[in-house]
């Protein structure tokens, strides 16, 4: 290699550095707030969805049980959307760039969710309500599935490559933040007005709120730079047409790989965060747990234990950047089978009695601390699965093709399961997806120290 080569590549690589420090600030910002709306405007749907619309929009009269399970299916249309999602999106963050690709998802889902909170009721326009419920959360989908990977990608093709992980914490830790937001905003409300009040107007306030938060977000996204390693990829006109097409030529074992790595992390959180509220919180008859909770204490628990989430996002990522990202996964998964086969005795009302604070906050703080743990390293190992030319496209699909695996029916299964068979099947269910997670791990290389530019 001539000196003039070293120089020019050299050069090359100053360039870049200095781009990724100059715009760490505001990629730290734009993947974080981006995600925390993201998982605001979901949990807020989870929990409208356990809560309220079984009243507001099905018939809960007859048989509550069923109404909450009719709920919750309404829950499970954005899941199915977001594969669609990740490949429009996809195509065009691996064709235009991350940044104008991310402003378009988040208006997307911003905008749906918002029109929820101006629904009228069943009791007012009938199956019609009901209909457009089903359009918006389909287009929250839609919008979603477009957000995660295009802000990993933000976070983690500006990281040093010894901090991947770390960086790549920015958008996990988005997910506790949105969640401490969206039920705070829940708990506040509940503090201030009765049942009545919350079903007559209440559960409005989080969807229509969530237009400040997507304001912000877009301030911020507007404002950042486009990737450098995307801009090198242009230069070096690696940008492929037709990203979707060489993403199952050449990765579709990655995507499989992706999809069971992060399907148990869907399963395991919205079984803490959305089945167990409803658990809790509600008779037998009316596919509870008849644990004696009210809403707003299984909420403020809920709000403590997303803490543990939010350190254990961190913790692991620390790890995953020093011992690699496959041993982190391996420990989370083999722990999660541990845990699925213990934690229903801490649900069971006739072992734990009624209103036993210790029993559930141990339940929610081991299972948020083993998802912090399984979720945190995915930042950065599901980017490094593929090519930078089809790294948005890849990393996306696999990522929501796992939310219809491991998200999209969990709360419907787990209130089933639970009903007819008693909760210690919903451990069986987790422990079978950690299974599922461990054999996905085993199967994959170790992506600490690749070439990331490639």
């Amino acid at each position: 290699m001539s000196a003039v080569e070293t120089t020019t590549e050299t050069a090359a690589e100053g360039k870049l550095q200095a781009m990724a420090r100059d715009s760490v600030k505001t990629v730290i910002a734009a993947s974080m707030v981006g995600t925390a709306i993201e998982f605001y405007d979901f949990y807020a749907y989870g929990t409208a969805a356990a809560n309220y619309f079984p009243h507001i929009f099905f018939s809960a009269k007859d048989n509550p049980t069923v109404a909450l399970l009719m709920s919750l299916l309404t829950f499970a249309i954005a899941f199915i959307a977001r594969p669609l999602g990740s490949l429009v999106f996809g195509h065009f963050g691996d064709r235009m760039g991350r940044k104008t690709t991310l402003v378009v998802s988040l208006m997307t889902m911003g905008v749906g969710t918002f029109l929820i909170g101006c629904l009228p009721t069943y009791d007012q326009a009938g199956v019609f309500a009901v209909a457009i419920l089903c359009l918006l959360r389909f287009i929250q989908g839609i919008g979603l599935g477009g957000e995660w990977s295009g802000a990993a990608l933000v976070a983690t093709e500006n990281a040093p490559e010894n901090k991947r992980a770390l960086y790549g914490s920015f958008p996990e830790l988005g997910a506790p933040i949105g969640f401490f937001l969206s039920n705070g905003t829940y708990f506040l409300l509940e503090t201030f007005n009765d049942s009545d009040a919350m079903l007559a107007w209440g559960w409005r306030v989080p969807f229509l709120l969530s237009a400040v938060l997507v304001i912000v977000g877009l301030v911020v996204r507007v404002h950042m730079e486009e990737t450098p390693i995307f801009r090198m990829a242009q230069e070096k006109k690696q940008v492929v047409k037709a990203p979707i097409v060489e993403v199952f030529r050449k990765s579709w074992k990655q995507v499989l790989q992706a999809t069971f790595l992060v399907a148990v992390t869907y399963t395991l959180f919205y079984t803490l965060a959305t089945w167990s509220l409803a658990w809790g919180t509600k008779e037998q008859g009316e596919g509870g747990g008849g644990l004696g909770f009210t809403n707003q204490e299984y909420l403020l628990m809920l709000m403590i234990a997303i803490c543990v989430f939010a350190a254990f996002i961190v913790i692991s990522c620390v790890n995953a950047d020093k011992w690699g990202r496959k041993r982190v996964i391996i420990t989370s998964s083999v722990l999660l089978v541990v845990f699925a086969a213990l934690f229903p005795f801490l649900l069971n009302g006739q072992i734990v009695g009624q209103r036993n604070f210790f029993a559930n906050m141990v339940f929610l703080c081991v299972g948020f601390a083993l998802m912090g743990t399984a979720f945190g390293p995915i930042g950065a190992f599901l980017p490094e699965l593929f090519d930078a030319n089809v790294r948005y496209s890849g990393s996306g699909i696999g990522y929501n093709l796992a939310a219809i695996v491991g998200a999209a029916f969990v709360p419907t299964i787990a209130t089933w399961l639970s009903a007819h068979f008693g909760v210690h099947s919903v451990g069986l269910y987790l422990g079978v997806m950690a299974v599922c997670c461990l054999v996905a791990v085993l199967s994959c290389r170790e992506t600490k120290d690749v070439d990331f530019t490639k």
